[in-house]
């Protein structure tokens, strides 16, 4: 049977395994709702592109917004990652983790002068800049410190990613990045700063990308840029391409990470750049794949317009149903010889939108586990407390060892900060 995150994830006897890991012992050991990584999935994903990459000058930064457990971080540290962060709180995270500083890239819109005083302290690779009020901002934060500051200009190259709308980043109409024929005169600005040192170009234009185009056009509108910055007199050492490359969820075949690394090689080549330093910021293909949620069946609900499968876990616990109406597999573990039905695979939230699955065909009963699939990325890093709801536990396991790497939150901690008048 072919599953998202194959080989890590097979059946075995019928059992539902992750890394020859019976899911549904874990869940009973552990508890649900339970999120569980494979680690040899993790470094798998890493070595991709490092090898993908052997011989070019290049840093994959892992956007950690995907998954910033400590102990995610800590893998792909050992596998000589560095980091996308997007606040000031993810750079205490990496460096809770033991990452490097000079191997992380700060990226996002709305830098606070604290998060930068910080950035520049433990002395990151670079920021990468987002509008030229920031340019200013960074400046004056950097003289004040009596440092230079690294930059990056992200550009906005206006490059359609024929992704979910939430997702893109990359079109005129996004928040995100410097407007293409502002960028020019944008650098020379920065360049003109004496609290800045422009260090390259960047570029990010969404998510769960399952072509190799859309980022080769954005490539191709950066060294544009890039060869007229430089005519104009401003060395860039460095191009940054983002990340967004997808994964399986149903039947989706994204390229493999080799497969876009080489094209983009390729690109670079071909238009003379082929010596820059090449940077990178996957984060879903790093962990999606390597993760599932186990969720206990609590009820089934019967209904003439709808049969509801109510569980345990949650749209504050798994998000991406609920915002994106994103489809994620859901799996017995231990399947049952009986004839399926079709069901909604609900949460105990109260909202309608607090659902994990819709019109699926399974073959339940109260008690049995369920994995949500492909959970690994955007899951327990968007989760909440709504409802007053504990956040879930996350295991790791990697060979024959089992992690508890984040206990249960109990709920006495969830209001430890609140004071009554």
């Amino acid at each position: 049977m072919s599953l998202p995150g194959a080989p890590w994830l097979a059946r075995a006897g019928g059992e539902l395994r992750l890394e020859g890991h019976s899911l549904a012992a874990l869940a009973r050991e552990f508890g649900t709702p339970l999120y569980v990584y494979s680690r040899q999935a993790m470094r798998a994903a890493a070595r991709a592109y490092h090898q993908a990459l052997q011989g070019r000058p290049h840093l994959v930064c892992y956007a950690m917004k995907a998954n910033s457990s400590l102990a995610v971080l800590q893998t792909f540290a050992a596998e000589g990652c560095g980091f996308d962060i997007v606040s000031g709180g993810e750079l205490q995270r990496v460096l809770a983790a033991g990452g490097d500083a000079s191997r992380v890239v700060f990226s996002g819109v709305g830098k606070t002068r604290a998060e930068m005083e910080q950035a520049l302290a433990a002395g990151v690779h670079c920021f990468n800049v987002e509008s030229e009020g920031e340019l200013d901002r960074l400046n004056e934060v950097a003289l004040a410190l009596g440092r230079r500051a690294p930059v990056s200009l992200r550009v906005n190259p206006d490059v359609d990613a024929g992704t979910h709308p939430y997702i893109s980043t990359g079109l005129k109409g996004n928040k995100f990045g410097i407007a293409h024929d502002r960028a020019l005169a944008a650098y020379r600005h920065a360049a003109a700063l004496p609290g800045l040192q422009v260090q390259g170009i960047d570029s990010h234009i969404g998510s769960q990308i399952t072509q190799i185009e859309p980022f080769i056009d954005a490539l191709d509108r950066l060294l544009d840029l890039v060869e007229a910055v430089e005519a104009a007199g401003i060395p860039i050492h460095h191009v940054d391409i983002g990340g967004g490359l997808g994964i399986t969820y149903t039947d989706e075949q994204p390229p493999r990470a080799d497969e876009l690394v080489a094209r983009v090689l390729q690109r670079l080549d071909a238009r003379g750049h082929g010596g820059r330093q090449l940077l990178l910021e996957p984060g879903r293909s790093m962990v999606g794949n390597a993760g599932v949620l186990l969720t206990e069946v609590l009820y089934l609900k019967p209904g003439e317009a709808k049969n509801f499968c109510i569980v345990d876990a949650a749209m504050n616990d798994l998000m991406r149903p609920a915002m994106y109406e994103a489809w994620m597999a859901i799996e017995p573990c231990t399947p049952r010889d009986a004839a399926a039905t079709t069901w909604d695979v609900v949460g105990p939230v109260c909202e309608s939108g607090d659902w994990l699955g819709r019109e699926r065909a399974l073959a339940v009963a109260p008690g049995d586990v369920l994995a949500v699939l492909s959970a690994g990325a955007y899951g327990l890093a968007m989760a909440s407390n709504y409802n007053t709801r504990p956040r879930a536990a996350e295991v790791m396991v990697d060979g024959d060892a089992v992690h508890l790497i984040r206990q249960r939150e109990k709920v006495a901690t969830l209001f430890a900060d609140e004071r009554l008048i």
